[in-house]
């Protein structure tokens, strides 16, 4: 195993081989690699395999001698200065590293089937390698300048998945935002790092742990210069991991392909922001400030990712504010100090947003068969409905991961989720009824993703479907199952001018950022040439072996964090995996499991997230027969001054949702139209005033210039009269400014 150790680094670096084959091929022999296309994507697979199979080696090396492996080289001297580079084997590393070598291969696998017919198809595998590789080099990375070197590949490989499909608008302003809004906290991450570098004077890990805490205690540095660095550091895992009020990015970056989208919000890049914060906890437990600000920035994201996920219409979108909503969690267990638990969650909320990422990319190949290449319908939950009996394996996937994302037992989320919960409880109770009260949330919109997707009647126009004739597009309202009445409702053909009512009078401008162009010129050719078919139809077996495979995680994977007996918590195996780290960051972790306080706690967690299931239900398929007829509607208009109250606060709910709760209007209002503002203003003062001093000298020099070029005409006898007059003109003055004298 230390043989292992030794090659780790040579073990990070095996899925590049992929990309930099693919680009010389394309560069030397391009015909022949092109035609032999979807070769590639078994040395991708098999690779990762590869890595995959250390990465298990090197875990379960972890969990039985509890080590750890570091090893440097360095790159760089310059008088006392040495910049080093190496790997770092630690419980962390392992842990990230199984997680994105498992997810990767997953979706690979899906990859294969689901881009294959696009153009793009080789340039998809050689980002997605350097991608993975990327990460891979991230969660290795012995230093904090190794970190931002990967941490920018990271967000590099982002920024082209997103645009893949970058000849539409709306792609290639969505993979610009995400761009942006890391620049935001990746710039931040920078300072932070040459902040501590100037309080320690080194990058190293181990050496910044002890130094820094060091000068804290010994108050050998300004105590807010200390707060300030970390608060830097923070910045950057705010913006990775999609945390307000740096969020704005990941629902746009749904845009790209379906499998870049489970990769990111699982394994990747927003995984990457967890990690860093988990990597550096050392640092941010010694300021109790920043603690409370990370928890507080986790409780808010808790709240406002749930909130704005009510009322999305675009599955993958919906499914991206569950992801900030979950994200959130985590960074609430690490501010709460809660550091196993922010991890468990990390992994077992991975395996499950995969399965659902995964298992939405199928449905959307699903509606394609039946509308065509058309993102504004194939992902809208609006047109879905009825799906069940046509993709059977694809809902109970789905609705596997729906109830391990919801925390019900004894899927996995369900006991990362719990102790999180109880542990905000016991922090604070405000945040214990914030993490709670969105526990509820957390299962009416995935409940309601789930009922408007796969039950009731499809709700496309399409012809020889067999069954009953399709229902209006409107049929299922985004609140209720009978859907609007005709004179409340305007109906949409989603153009950006017009609007969408709710269930009542008012009606609502329909977000600019919702999906509604057709691209005219894209890579994929074969959806736009393909003839729809009369239903929908299940995926292949190379798209649903990975949902498979991704059911058993989502319902084993929670086990590695539960003790089957009433001794110490540590005999759990992810506590054994993390005792290196809990030793010193965590010693609650050593108290006893009481098997009959968790049943407790449990049973109420269970009960909330049941009761949001109840709702939804409720509204999107009523249990009840005597609720079949059930109008939403005529039950405000008729229910007196309470309920039109409930019908009020229900409304400004789903304003604030389905408008994103107005922060990206905010954003655009005072600070892109204020930068641009700004920007003209400056515009104006270099052009108008300093080109204008200059261009005007520029001016007088010719005129002055053509003067005197018309004076000259090449006569002696001219040169001489005007030079005695200018002389006698001399003279003259002369003279009268003597005699004044």
């Amino acid at each position: 195993m230390e043989h292992i150790n030794q090659y780790a680094s040579i073990i990070s670096f095996i899925p590049v081989i992929v990309p930099l084959l693919i680009g010389m091929g394309l560069l030397l022999f391009p015909t022949a690699i092109k035609s032999l296309r979807r070769m590639w994507a078994f040395p991708s697979i098999s690779l990762y395999s590869i890595v995959m199979i250390f990465s298990i080696k090197l875990s379960i090396e972890q969990i039985n001698r509890s080590s750890i492996y570091q090893y440097v080289w360095s790159w760089t001297f310059n008088n006392d200065f040495s910049l080093e580079f190496g790997y770092l084997i630690d419980p962390l590393t392992s842990i990230m590293s199984m997680l994105i070598t498992t997810v990767a291969i997953m979706v690979l696998i899906y990859s294969d089937n689901y881009m294959s017919h696009d153009q793009g198809y080789l340039r998809f595998f050689a980002y997605m390698s350097f991608f993975n590789t990327s990460m891979f080099g991230l969660v290795t990375s012995s230093n904090l300048i190794q970190i931002y070197i990967f941490w920018e590949l990271v967000g590099m490989c982002s920024y082209l998945l997103i645009g893949f499909w970058f000849t539409r608008p709306i792609v290639a302003n969505a993979c610009q935002k995400a761009f942006v809004t890391n620049r935001v906290g990746d710039f931040g991450l920078f300072l932070g790092i040459l902040g501590l570098y100037w309080i320690t004077g080194s990058f190293e890990f181990w050496d910044l742990f002890e130094i820094f805490n060091k000068v804290i205690y010994n108050s050998e540095v300004h105590f807010l210069f200390g707060i300030l660095c970390t608060f830097f550091l923070f910045s950057g895992a705010v913006a990775k991991s999609a945390q307000f009020p740096l969020h704005v990015w990941l629902p746009d970056a749904m845009e790209g392909p379906t499998p870049i989208s489970a990769l990111i919000h699982a394994a990747t890049m927003v995984a990457a922001g967890i990690f860093l914060v988990a990597r550096l906890f050392p640092l941010f437990i010694v300021i109790p400030y920043i603690m409370n600000l990370i928890s507080l920035i986790g409780i808010i994201t808790v709240l406002l990712g749930a909130t704005l996920a009510l009322s999305q219409k675009d599955i993958k979108r919906s499914l991206a504010y569950s992801t900030i909503s979950q994200l959130g969690y985590m960074v609430l267990a690490l501010g709460m100090g809660s550091y196993r638990a922010a991890l468990f969650h990390l992994i077992t909320h991975a395996y499950s947003k995969a399965l659902l990422f995964l298992g939405s990319g199928s449905v959307i190949h699903s509606m394609e068969a039946i509308v065509g290449y058309s993102p504004d319908k194939s992902q809208n939950m609006v047109f879905m409905g009825g799906l069940t009996k046509h993709v059977p394996i694809t809902k109970t996937a789905f609705f596997l991961g729906t109830l391990s994302i919801c925390g019900i037992p004894p899927f996995a989320c369900f006991w990362s989720k719990d102790e999180i919960l109880n542990d905000s409880w016991l922090y604070s109770p405000i945040f214990g009824i914030i993490a709670f009260s969105t526990a509820g949330l957390t299962t009416f919109y995935m409940f309601r993703i789930y009922l408007l997707t796969f039950e009731g009647h499809l709700n496309v126009h399409f012809k020889n479907y067999s069954g009953k004739k399709s229902s209006s597009l409107y049929s299922i309202s985004l609140w209720g199952k009978k859907g609007l009445k005709k004179k409340l409702l305007t109906l949409l053909t989603m153009n950006n001018n017009e609007r969408l009512s709710s269930f009542y009078k008012k009606t609502y401008l329909i977000d600019g950022n919702v999906r509604k162009r057709v691209r005219s010129f894209i890579s994929i050719h074969f959806f736009d040439n393909k003839k729809t078919s009369s239903y929908p139809h299940e995926s292949d077996n190379t798209m649903l072996f990975p949902l498979l495979i991704l059911i058993l995680f989502s319902l084993f994977i929670g086990f590695i964090g539960i003790p089957f007996n009433q001794e110490v918590i540590d005999l759990d195996i992810l506590s054994k995996w993390l005792i290196p780290s809990t030793n010193l960051l965590h010693p609650k972790l050593n108290n006893f499991f009481d098997w009959p306080e968790f049943v407790t706690n449990a049973t109420f967690s269970v009960s909330i997230a049941y009761f949001g299931i109840v709702i939804a239900s409720f509204l999107y398929k009523p249990v009840y027969s005597s609720l079949q007829n059930f109008d939403l509607i005529n039950f405000f208009e008729k229910g007196g001054s309470k309920k039109i109250i409930w019908y009020k606060i229900m409304n400004v709910i789903y304003n604030w949702s389905y408008n994103r709760g107005y922060i990206d209007a905010f954003y655009v209002t005072y600070l892109i139209k204020s930068i641009r503002g700004l920007a003209e203003l400056v515009h104006f003062f270099d052009r108008r005033l300093i080109d204008g001093i200059l261009n005007g000298f520029g001016v007088i020099s010719f005129f002055v210039g053509e003067g005197i070029r018309y004076v000259g005409g090449g006569r002696i006898s001219s040169y001489l009269f005007l030079y005695l007059f200018y002389v006698s003109i001399f003279f003259v003055i002369c003279y009268f400014i003597i005699n004044k004298i």
